[in-house]
Formats: C-alpha cells, sequence, structure tokens
C-alpha cells in the first residue's frame, strides 16, 4: 500500500514508519519538524516538509493513497492547558483539514493516534473501551474531538477508519541498521527522564508522592513498548471497515509503579540514580492500566515485549546511541 504518515520524524510516527517500511510498504511522511527530526525518518520513506492543515491535500492529491497513519499533533498536558488556542487549532482544525483531504481524494482507511487522557480519571481499572470520556485537560480533550470527527465521517463518507489510545509509549526501535527512539525538547515521560539522570543530563528523579493507595505508595502505570505499538497499526490497516470507526485501547494490561521503574533503570544502567519525593501532582490517578482485550480479540494484536527490563534497555540503547 502507498501510505501517508503524518507526524512521521517523531518518535512513535517513525517507528510505526519503518514498521510499514518493513512490511514493503510505500510511506511518504508528513512533517513540520516542529518537534520531530528529519533524521529520525526511516530510510526509504519520502519526507515532505510542511504543516498539516496546510499541506496534506496537496500531497494526497498526487493520488494514489491507500491510507494515512495520523500521528501529527501537539501533545504536552501543561502547555494544552495554559494556551488552549494551540491545540484546538493544531489538533483539531489541521485534523479536520486532514479529513476533508481524506474526503476529497478518496483516502479509503484512517488509523489515528488517539490517547488514554481522553478517559481522563478512570472508574474502573483496567480501563476498557467503554469506560466514560472525560479528559481533564485540553490534550485530551482535543484527541476526543478528532475521535468524533472521524466517527462522523466514516459514518457520512464510509472511510474504514480506526483509533488507537495508547497509554505509556516507551522504549525504542533497536535494529543493527536503525535505532529510534524518544528525544522531545520537553521531556515529560518517567523512562526518558530517568535515563538523563544516568546519562548525566539530569541531577535527580522526581517521585510525585510515596503515599498512593499502591503496593509501593507510588503511582502506577502500564507500559507499551514502541515496536508493539507499531505492529497495532498495521494489523488496524489489514482490519479497518469501510463505514466504522472502530476503537481500540493499547496497553500491557499490567501496571509497573514509579519506584519499579526508578529501579528497574537503576539495574540496567549501573547507575544510582538519585530520587527525590515531591508532592503529589493535582489530577493524577493512582493506577492507570489499560484493557486491551478487544485489540487482541477484533485485530489479533497480542504484546510481545512486555518485560520492563526489555523496554528500559531498548531505550537505554537509544541512548547511548546518540
Amino acid at each position: 500500500m502507498k501510505l501517508l504518515v503524518t507526524g512521521g520524524a517523531g518518535y512513535v510516527g517513525s517507528v510505526c514508519a519503518a514498521h510499514l517500511l518493513e512490511a514493503g510498504h510505500e510511506v511518504v511522511v508528513l512533517d513540520d519538524l516542529s518537534t520531530g527530526h528529519k533524521d529520525s525518518v526511516p530510510p526509504g520513506a519520502e519526507l515532505v516538509e510542511g504543516e498539516l492543515g496546510a499541506t496534506a491535500g496537496e500531497v494526497l492529491g498526487r493520488g494514489g493513497f491507500d491510507g494515512v497513519l495520523h500521528f501529527a499533533a501537539r501533545s504536552l498536558v501543561g502547555e494544552s492547558v495554559e494556551k488552549p488556542e494551540l491545540y484546538w487549532d493544531g489538533n483539531v482544525v489541521a485534523s479536520f483539514r486532514l479529513l476533508e483531504a481524506i474526503r476529497e481524494h478518496g483516502v479509503p482507511r484512517l488509523v489515528f493516534s488517539s490517547t488514554a487522557a481522553t478517559y481522563g480519571e478512570p472508574e474502573e481499572v483496567p480501563i476498557r473501551e467503554t469506560a466514560p470520556t472525560r479528559p481533564t485537560n485540553p490534550y485530551g480533550a482535543s484527541k476526543l474531538a478528532i475521535d468524533h470527527m472521524i466517527t462522523s465521517y466514516a459514518a457520512a463518507h464510509g472511510l474504514a477508519a480506526t483509533s488507537l489510545r495508547y497509554f505509556n509509549v516507551a522504549g525504542a526501535h533497536v535494529t543493527d541498521e536503525l535505532k529510534l527512539g524518544e528525544r522531545h525538547a520537553v521531556e515529560t515521560h518517567l523512562i526518558p527522564l530517568v535515563l538523563q539522570v544516568a546519562s548525566g543530563t539530569r541531577e535527580h528523579i522526581s517521585m510525585f508522592g510515596e503515599d498512593w493507595p499502591t503496593p509501593d505508595g507510588t503511582c502506577v502505570r502500564d507500559y507499551i513498548h514502541v515496536d508493539d505499538l507499531a505492529e497495532a497499526h498495521l494489523l488496524a490497516l489489514a482490519n479497518a471497515t469501510p463505514g466504522e470507526h472502530s476503537i481500540y485501547n493499547l496497553g500491557s494490561g499490567h501496571g509497573f509503579s514509579v519506584r519499579e521503574v526508578v529501579e528497574t533503570c537503576r539495574a540496567v544502567t549501573g547507575h544510582p540514580i538519585p530520587a527525590v519525593v515531591a508532592p503529589r501532582r493535582a489530577g493524577d490517578p493512582a493506577v492507570l492500566v489499560a484493557s486491551s482485550e478487544q485489540a487482541q480479540e477484533k485485530l489479533g494484536w497480542t504484546p510481545t515485549r512486555t518485560d520492563i527490563g526489555q523496554i528500559v534497555s531498548d531505550a537505554w540503547e537509544f541512548v547511548r546511541s546518540r
């Protein structure tokens, strides 16, 4: 298939582009490089530099595209609270223009990078797709708005669409030829922050609260290896149904505490990694774990890289390769 990957110079988008190329697909990456990196675009993919809303129609207008994988987005929760206008424009308005380009040029398939942030603070764990969607910040709200748009386009225009709601994506795509991982200008994810301490670019890691109702008092999160995530996108492409919008949660189904992650990073890196207990952050749920039963049943997807040691080891190999 000939596929457009928006945001394909970013962390998840670049890894998915690599998997698509390995599967024999033709890949065109559209990225404005505001947060992505040109050298993250895997060899064999064409890179088009441009803003999503302004350029997607031009690229899809070339014709012959079999699908779009849409990763391009603003994704900083704190920034979304302080500057919501950036998220309604950069995420929602830009995605609307992409959907219009998809409709205009008759592209049959769409896989959208959604998020567990659409659920907000869960009532039950593990979180299923039937859980209420009550985002607690403009970032999550913008992603949910896009999901609603996609549902309407699928129903009205026959689009075969899938939204994949990620939990905590981690790890790196590591081969002899290619190493792709997280390197955000503003890093908010736990594992890369802890590895910054191990690599000497951060003095310590902060653990926000040690009195949570969890086994060791620190928050518990579900980590999914980025390669497992990429494989889910290929399955979503293959199993999309015209006129339907399917939504699947993607996680390992198992949680690891902040303290467990820090201890694993210490073991993998051999670095002491000083940790400082800080006050709880408002809005942090104690436990976030996904139920991926629907993805396993409908897509045939099962994560295989669920060991936190492997996830951290791959991320550390990427860090050391930079």
